[in-house]
Formats: C-alpha cells, sequence, structure tokens
C-alpha cells in the first residue's frame, strides 16, 4: 500500500480535546468570575455552609483517634502533676507539723522556765539551775540525773524542785552530774505539813502495781485530813525550806484492821516529765553559825592555897 493512502489522524480513543492553553484561559476566566461574584454576592456561601455541614461528621470521625491520643497523654501527664504535687504537699505538711510541734515544745518550755523563776524569786535558799538528762537505769529506784555535780557546788542532800513543787533530793554527786531520788521513790520519806489543818505528818513514797504517789502513815482514824488538802515543807527537818508544795491528798480510806487511815497523795512536780529543775542549798547549810563562848577561866590553885594559908 503506497505511503500516500495512510490516515495520519489519530484514532478516536486518542482524541485530545482543547489545548492546555485553552483550558487555562477558560478555568483561570472561571475563577476569576467566581471570585468577583462571590466578594459581591456571596453566592458560595450557602454552598460553603452546606459541604461544612456534609463533612462534619466525616471530620469528627477522623479527629477521634488523635484527640484519644492526646487526651490519654494529658491524663498521664495531669495525673503525674498531681501526684507530686500531692507528694509535695505532704512533705511540706510534715515539715509544717513538724515546726509546729517544736514551737509548741519551746512555748511550754519557756513558760515553765518563767514559773521555775518565779518560784526561784520566792524562795530565800541559793538555787542552782539544772536539767534532767535521763532516768536512772536502776529498774528498782525511781530516780533521775541532772547536768550539775560538785564542780557546780551541788552538795548531797540538796533539795530538788521544779515550777510546781518538790521533787525529790540529790542522793549521788558526781563531778559533772548527779543523781536525784524522787519523791514516789519507796525509800523516800519526806516530812509534811497538812496547810489547812496545821498538823505534821510524813509522807512515804509508794510505787505499786495500782500507782505511783505519795502515802501518809500512821495517821490515827480520828485526824482531821479531808481529800484535797495541800502538803507543805515544814522546814524542821533542816533540809528543805518552809512552804514548798509537796503533794495534794487524793484519797482517805479507812483500814479495818488497823486504827490508821490509809490516805494517798498526788505529788504536785512532774515526776515523770520535768526538764528543768532547781537545786537548793539545804536549810541547814544557809543557817549562820553557832557563836563561839568564851570558856569560863577556872582558879588557881597555887593562889586559892596561898589565900588559905
Amino acid at each position: 500500500m503506497p505511503l500516500g493512502t495512510l490516515d495520519r489522524t489519530p484514532p478516536p480513543f486518542f482524541k485530545q480535546g482543547p489545548s492546555a492553553l485553552s483550558k487555562l484561559m477558560v478555568f483561570s476566566a472561571l475563577a476569576l468570575f467566581l471570585m468577583v461574584a462571590d466578594m459581591r454576592f456571596r453566592i458560595t456561601v450557602p454552598v460553603r455552609s452546606a459541604m461544612a455541614t456534609a463533612l462534619y461528621p466525616m471530620q469528627w470521625l477522623v479527629m477521634q483517634p488523635l484527640r484519644a491520643a492526646s487526651g490519654a497523654g494529658t491524663y498521664f501527664t495531669s495525673l503525674h502533676q498531681a501526684q507530686a504535687s500531692e507528694n509535695a504537699a505532704l512533705e511540706k505538711l510534715a515539715t509544717q507539723s513538724e515546726h509546729a510541734l517544736q514551737v509548741e515544745q519551746l512555748r511550754l518550755e519557756n513558760q515553765r522556765l518563767r514559773e521555775l523563776l518565779a518560784m526561784r524569786e520566792r524562795i530565800l535558799a541559793p538555787s542552782i539551775g539544772a536539767q534532767v538528762l535521763y532516768d536512772a537505769a536502776d529498774p528498782f529506784s525511781r530516780r533521775v540525773v541532772i547536768d550539775r555535780g560538785q564542780t557546780h557546788g551541788v552538795v548531797a542532800g540538796s533539795p530538788v524542785i521544779d515550777d510546781n513543787g518538790v521533787l525529790g533530793q540529790v542522793t549521788r554527786v558526781y563531778p559533772l552530774m548527779s543523781e536525784v531520788t524522787l519523791l514516789i521513790d519507796s525509800d523516800y520519806a519526806i516530812p509534811v505539813l497538812n496547810v489547812r489543818t496545821g498538823v505534821r505528818s510524813v509522807a512515804f513514797g509508794r510505787t505499786g502495781p495500782s500507782g505511783e504517789d505519795l502515802e501518809l502513815r500512821y495517821t490515827l482514824a480520828n485526824a482531821d485530813i479531808q481529800q484535797g488538802d495541800l502538803l507543805t515543807t515544814t522546814g524542821v527537818d533542816g533540809v528543805f525550806p518552809p512552804g514548798l508544795p509537796v503533794a495534794r491528798v487524793k484519797d482517805v480510806g479507812e483500814r479495818a484492821e488497823s486504827s490508821f487511815n490509809r490516805i494517798s497523795c498526788a505529788p504536785l512536780a512532774r515526776v515523770h516529765g520535768a526538764m528543768h529543775v532547781l537545786v537548793l542549798t539545804p536549810v541547814g547549810l544557809n543557817l549562820p553559825p553557832s557563836p563561839i563562848l568564851p570558856k569560863p577561866v577556872e582558879p588557881d590553885p597555887s593562889s586559892v592555897g596561898g589565900a588559905q594559908r
């Protein structure tokens, strides 16, 4: 077949429409028209609203995994921050509680020191301030150890008081510390005076299953003593100054097998919680020395004999 008879036109399947330049011009003109029309007449607002409404469920569905992941991350972050804030708050609360306890302890200590100084002003005997270090190791006695000894002027037998009354008496003295036997020790006794009646008696320490207190022994059943009577030191023992508070009568009971009453007394001093005390000089050491009287002059035997002769 001769070449001139061949059809050079493309088949219908590969037919091309308008040229690319024509399409560009048409669509550019259409876009310009739509922009001008939308600016002037807002013709695309309803279309945009309808499309946004139609696409909202799909957008919401697509955003759910992202929101879930973001919410989970925020939850764990918030939980960690909440736990950290709680721990910080607990630590701050513990610190504030500790400070509050220290302030309360200092307030009580300051109050007791003021009361102790007030009692020191009322007592004429010389005194030495001391602090209780610890309880003695002997389980069969009621003793405490204070931080004052021979180098500070403490002597054996010195009375020891706190801001409420008589606490005990120094029984052992070391160079830098001393042992104080408390009133409630079973081997301790102190002369006392009933302020209401003026009757003297002796209070003995008592330690047992029923408690730790004082007992007035050898008190007749017909003696005038009542619950609540105040007992003070007598001052006749040469150790304690007179008028120091010792105890208060808490129970008066009769004994069927004896003519003496069973009288229990509660010590006024803090025998289990004293921290600061005063060590007094025994009254006997404060008494002025007795005057030395001159010896009588004996007559000379030789002179007497000469006079007789």
